[in-house]
C-alpha cells in the first residue's frame, strides 16, 4: 500500500519513542522509504543506530553532523510524502503551535510541505490540560492531521487517555490517507517501456538501445499517485517498483496482443516502449551459418500498437512518444494526428543527456491543438513528474 511513499518520522523524547521501532518496521515492509530525526532527548528511550538499522537510513539528530557538515531541514521537508511525528510531547506539541524552532526536528517541520500526522503521547493530566488541549486545537488549524490518544496504564502508573496510538494503528491511518490522496486513486492506466525483440534465428534478433528507464519512471510516478498502473514491459534488466502490476514481454507481437487487451479497461495509456518497425519475413528455427555470400533477410512491418489503439479510442486519454533525429516538432505533430492522440512526447537524438540508456531527459509536450511546451534537462523521474502533471492538467480541461 506504501510502495514507493517516502516517509519522515519525527520522534520526540518520550518513553513511547520506544514503538517507534516498531513503526519503522511496519512502514518498511509496507514498501515505504522512511527517514528519522530524532530529538536530542528522544535517544534515552531508543537509539539512533535501531532505528538506522531499521530504517536502511542515517538518523539525524542534530543541524551538524559529527563531519559538520549541515543536516538540510529544507531537503528533508522537501522529500518527505508524509512526515509523522509520534511519539509528539506536550513540549514539542507546544513549540509546533507557536513556531519555535530550536532543534532539527522543528526546523524540518516549518519547512515541510507535505502532510503532518501527529501522534501525541504523555500521562493523562497532561493531555487533560488546558494548554494542552489548547495547542493540540491550533496544530489541527494548520490543517496537521491529529492521531487520537488511546486508553490504558501509563508510564506513571496511572490509567486514563494518553497513550500513544500503537504502530499498527498509525500504519492504517496512513495507508488510507495516503491512499485516498492519490490524484489518480480509481484510475487505470496502462504503460509500455523498453525495447522489443524481433528474433531472426534462436541466437539473433533485430532490436534497439532502449533501456525502459523512462516508462519504468513513469509507471513508479502514476502509482504513486494512487493509479492501478499495468507496466507492460519489452526486454530489460531493469524493474519496476511493487505497486506496479508488470507484463514482460519479448516481441511487438506480444506486446500488441497486451495492449489492445488491456487498453479497452484503461483510462490513460502512455505508450513510451521503443517498438521495433520491423521484425524478419522468415524466421529460421536453426542458427544461420555464417558464408562468404551476403545475407539478405526479408524484413515486414511490425504491428503498430499506437495506430490501433487510436482506432480502439474511446473515452480513453491516450499518450504517444517520439524519438526523432530531426524535424522533431513536425514529425510529433503528424503523429498526433495519424494515430488519434491526446498528446505526445517527444525528444531529440541530437540533445545531449536524452534518449536511450541515459538516466536525464529533454521532452517536448505537444497537445493535439498544436500547442508547444518546452521543457529543459532533467532526470527520468523529474521528467516523469511533468508528464504526470501535465497529464493531470490535460484530463480536468
Amino acid at each position: 500500500m506504501l510502495q514507493g511513499k517516502k516517509i519522515l518520522l519525527g520522534v520526540t523524547g518520550g518513553i513511547a519513542a520506544y514503538k517507534c521501532a516498531t513503526l519503522v518496521r511496519l512502514l518498511v515492509k509496507q514498501g515505504a522509504e522512511v527517514k528519522v530525526i530524532m530529538t536530542p532527548d528522544a535517544a534515552a528511550f531508543v537509539t539512533q543506530q535501531a532505528l538506522s538499522v531499521l530504517s536502511k537510513n542515517k538518523v539525524e539528530t542534530e543541524f551538524f553532523a559529527e563531519d559538520k557538515t549541515w543536516n538540510n531541514h529544507v531537503h528533508l521537508g522537501l522529500w518527505a510524502d508524509a512526515f509523522v511525528i509520534a511519539p509528539c510531547t506536550a513540549n514539542t506539541l507546544a513549540k509546533m503551535a507557536y513556531g519555535l524552532c530550536d532543534n532539527l526536528l522543528m526546523a524540518t517541520y516549518l519547512s515541510a510541505r507535505c502532510k503532518v500526522y501527529v501522534a501525541p503521547a504523555m500521562d493523562v493530566d497532561m493531555l487533560k490540560h488546558a494548554s494542552t488541549q489548547a495547542n493540540l486545537k491550533k496544530i489541527a488549524s494548520y490543517k496537521n492531521v491529529i492521531i487520537p490518544t488511546e486508553k490504558g496504564e501509563l508510564a506513571s502508573g496511572l490509567e486514563g487517555d494518553g497513550r500513544m496510538a500503537e504502530p499498527e494503528t498509525i500504519l492504517a491511518i496512513l495507508e488510507k490517507q495516503l491512499k485516498s490522496a492519490g490524484k489518480l486513486t480509481g484510475k487505470k492506466v496502462l504503460i509500455t517501456a523498453g525495447p522489443t525483440y524481433e528474433e531472426i534465428d534462436p541466437v539473433r534478433f533485430i532490436g534497439n538501445r532502449s533501456s525502459g528507464k523512462m516508462g519504468i519512471a513513469i509507471a513508479n510516478e502514476f502509482a504513486k499517485q494512487g493509479a492501478e498502473v499495468t507496466l507492460v514491459l519489452g526486454p530489460s534488466k531493469l524493474s519496476p517498483e511493487k505497486n506496479v502490476n508488470c507484463v514482460r514481454v519479448e516481441s511487438a507481437n506480444e506486446m500488441f496482443e497486451h495492449c489492445t487487451s488491456l487498453f479497452k479497461h484503461s483510462d490513460i495509456a502512455i505508450l513510451a516502449a521503443a517498438v521495433a518497425d520491423y521484425k524478419a519475413a522468415d524466421y529460421s528455427p536453426k542458427k544461420i551459418k555464417k558464408t562468404k555470400d551476403n545475407l539478405k533477410i526479408k524484413l515486414e512491418p511490425t504491428p503498430d500498437i499506437l495506430a490501433t489503439l487510436g482506432k480502439q479510442k474511446k473515452k480513453q486519454c491516450l499518450i504517444g512518444f517520439a524519438l526523432e533525429s530531426e524535424n522533431v516538432i513536425e514529425y510529433a505533430k503528424q503523429k498526433i494526428k495519424n494515430k488519434n492522440l491526446d498528446f505526445i512526447v517527444a525528444n531529440s537524438l541530437q540533445d545531449e543527456g536524452a534518449g536511450f540508456a541515459t538516466d536525464t531527459n529533454k521532452v517536448t509536450i505537444i497537445d493535439k491543438k498544436g500547442k508547444v511546451f518546452n521543457y529543459p534537462l532533467k532526470s527520468k523521474e523529474a521528467v516523469a513528474k511533468d508528464i504526470l502533471n501535465f497529464t493531470l492538467s490535460y484530463l480536468k480541461k
